[in-house]
């Protein structure tokens, strides 16, 4: 039994099908069945049903592949280890935050990363918290940016900073001249813009309201912050953003509510029994000076 045998495998089972998965290992589809048989030779069991129109793992199959993938990962984390350069002169890292980070902290956290370390290549995603706790588990992800709560067994968090939200308004916006704080009740008449569901930005407005028994006029749903910063700027929506936000923008108003919105805590994410290389641990540092002076 070779490595290769076993990414075989998980290409067929992933792709349900050995023309695709050939394709996607750029080999030939006689080639990829004769080594998937001989890897069932090895092991003495059918791990792939033939029989439908699409290739299915057996249970004897399915069982195997959970046990090789989590096999893979770690052998992939052993090679990044090796590689590992403990000067930082040359290396990699995968990073990903929630998208209110993309607005105001990621930016001066990757430049000033850079600028110390310019020989590790950076890869920054956007995403939602849950998809950034899977990948950390799955070893797709080597840090997280997101926030405090219940996280997925196996992710350590630690805190960075508060964060505070606010409802934000344009400049034309009937709103921008308040002068006293908006009972939230007032919200159920006013169209607003917001992350859509699956963020935890939005998670967190949604908490808000409904422990103020108000249900809020959402006009606009989207999931990135540029399309709603662009909504708002343009239009009567108003929408709920990071304080940090709104102060960077000239054109945008914070409008104060009563009750005030809640503060919540900003946390790097990352699992806990991984190998942490160079490159994670000088990019944790740099997170910890740009937190201090938020």
């Amino acid at each position: 039994m070779e490595l290769r045998h076993i990414r075989y495998l998980l290409a067929v089972a992933d792709h349900g099908n050995f023309t695709r998965a050939a394709e996607s290992l750029h080999i030939s589809q006689p080639t990829l069945s004769q080594q998937i048989k001989q890897l069932e030779q090895v092991l003495g069991v059918m791990l792939l049903d033939r029989s439908g129109r699409a290739v299915r793992l057996t249970d004897a199959g399915a069982v195997y592949a959970r046990h090789a993938r989590l096999a893979l990962r770690d052998l992939e984390a052993g090679e990044r280890a090796v590689h590992d350069v403990q000067d930082l002169s040359r290396g990699q890292l995968r990073v990903a935050m929630t998208p209110t980070f993309t607005a105001y902290f990621i930016g001066p956290l990757v430049h000033r990363f850079r600028s110390a370390h310019p020989g590790i290549a950076v890869t920054v995603r956007e995403t939602t918290q849950d998809r950034i706790e899977a990948d950390l588990l799955a070893d797709r992800l080597d840090l997280g940016i997101a926030f405090a709560g219940a996280h997925a067994a196996g992710i350590e968090a630690t805190a960075l900073f508060d964060e505070t939200l606010s409802l934000v308004v344009g400049p034309d916006h009937l709103l921008a001249a308040a002068t006293g704080p908006l009972p939230v009740g007032q919200l159920t008449r006013e169209p607003l813009g917001l992350l859509s569901s699956d963020f935890a930005t939005r998670g967190h407005i949604d908490d808000y309201f409904a422990a103020c028994g108000v249900r809020p006029h959402i006009a606009v749903e989207a999931n990135s912050i540029s399309a709603l910063l662009e909504f708002v700027r343009r239009g009567s929506l108003a929408t709920v953003l990071p304080d940090a936000i709104t102060h960077a923008h000239n054109d945008l108003h914070p409008v104060s509510l009563t009750p005030p919105m809640p503060r919540r805590t900003v946390c790097l994410l990352r699992r806990g029994s991984a190998y942490h290389s160079a490159a994670a641990r000088a990019f944790t540092a740099t997170v910890h000076e740009i937190a201090r002076e938020l």
